[in-house]
């Protein structure tokens, strides 16, 4: 079993130490629900114009007043819409015209759809960048399936575990939440080298879809030729709702429709149409705007922590959990704690939240998400709250107190869970 720097075992299933108060998916959906009421006391004190949401994730439904009336129609509606937002998705992908299109409720959903419809009894191979790892739907897809993942970094690794593990499923990630990226070189080659020895390919593009092509120059997703992609359509410059568009060729798609429908993972009218209006409504400059000012907001961070403590992505600045434990145990003056790094990350979050209304993973992500600080500012967000020193200066506060209740596990369960 591996451990953190701190000793801490790492539960391989997140990537992540569990902690005393924090022990795993039941208390973090707990810490969702009071995020919920502690976001709620803000607005009721300084009104929803001064939430500021910094995960990446826009989540508005941008629905007209006629998808209202028509469209959201749950038995009519989606046979009014399905060729526009066929169409939609084919354009924002960089289809060829002839691909199919379904909504699931989140991108997890259509992940474990595809595992549990197209691993067939055999490993899952997993190409992702270097020093990363698969979404937590990939692996608890595969456990789902009673399958397990394997995971490769490169064109001989991915050619070795085909070799070895014959998977029907083969699962790229080429950019993760982290942003960390594949290039459009290995993405091509991976794509050919899995579907010549018969599996199908899905591309997890939930960021990739509008980051690659928009501030990397990279390739579209349809043009690799994989047989299924999906992306979200809440993240990098799209408005919500939260929501995955899975597209590729009907073969592979229908049985993962089929395996979503089985399990209540599909999308119902309504949300398959906000999906559609929130492809519809991206344009490049909304993500490049967000991208500057996650710059200004790493700036912001850098003055405040030091540049060694904060590394920038192209939608904004990240500091390890694990270097947050290290600068509080600093602020409280201590060499160690019983708590372990995702329940200061939570802990700082929902301080944040709190004291600026700063909406953060750290307290609205989902079970098994990442627990790094990673701010990656909506469009206005950083400007909602006030500046990227503003910003900075929230999240040291939230630090230094924090630190001050480092070994009080009654007060990181009141933050945390509301009253207990």
């Amino acid at each position: 079993m591996s451990v953190d720097r701190f000793g801490n075992t790492i539960d391989p299933s997140v990537g992540f130490a569990r902690g005393a108060v924090l022990t795993g998916s039941a208390d973090e959906v707990r810490r969702l629900a009071q995020a919920g009421r502690v976001a709620a006391d803000f607005v009721a004190r300084e009104g929803i114009d001064k939430v500021a949401i910094c995960t990446g994730n826009l989540r508005f439904y941008p629905a007209t007043a006629q998808d209202l009336a028509e469209n959201c129609e749950e038995w009519v509606g989606p046979g009014l819409f399905s060729e526009e937002l066929r169409q939609a998705a084919i354009a924002h992908l960089g289809g060829d015209g002839s691909e199919s299109v379904a909504v699931v409720n989140r991108t997890s959903a259509g992940i474990v759809a595809t595992v549990l419809a197209h691993s067939n009894g055999r490993s899952v191979v997993s190409l992702v960048p270097r020093g990363d790892r698969s979404h937590a739907s990939v692996t608890r897809g595969a456990r789902l399936a009673n399958v397990p993942v394997h995971e490769g970094y490169d064109l001989e690794d991915i050619k070795a575990l085909i070799a070895e593990h014959q998977p029907t499923l083969v699962v790229i990630t080429p950019v993760t939440s982290e942003l960390a990226l594949l290039d459009d070189e290995l993405i091509g080659g991976a794509v050919r080298l899995a579907q010549q020895a018969g599996s199908v390919v899905l591309l997890d593009e939930a960021y990739g879809a509008r980051f690659r092509p928009v501030l990397k120059n990279g390739a579209p997703s349809l043009s690799f030729g994989a047989d299924l992609v999906i992306t979200n359509a809440d993240k990098a410059g799209l408005t919500g709702p939260r929501a995955g568009v899975l597209c590729g060729n009907a073969d592979a798609l229908v049985p993962v429709q089929a395996k979503a429908s089985e399990l209540g993972m599909e999308a119902r009218a309504p949300i398959a149409v906000g999906a559609m209006r929130s492809l519809q409504g991206f344009t490049p400059e909304l993500l490049i705007q967000e991208a500057q000012d996650g710059q200004d907001l790493a700036a912001g961070l850098e003055a405040v922590l030091g540049a060694g403590r904060v590394t920038r992505s192209a939608l904004g600045p990240k500091v390890d959990e694990q270097d947050t434990l290290d600068l509080v145990l600093a602020m409280a003056g201590q060499k160690q704690t019983d708590r372990v790094p995702a329940e200061v990350t939570a802990a700082i979050g929902m301080l944040m939240l709190r004291d600026k209304g700063i909406v953060t993973v750290n307290t609205h992500g989902q079970p098994g998400g990442r627990v790094s600080i990673r701010l990656k500012p909506t469009s206005g967000a950083v400007a909602r709250a006030g500046g990227a020193t503003a910003v900075a200066t929230c999240l040291v506060a939230a630090m230094q107190e924090t630190a001050a209740h480092l070994d009080d596990a009654d007060w990181f369960a009141t933050l945390l869970f509301g009253d207990v």
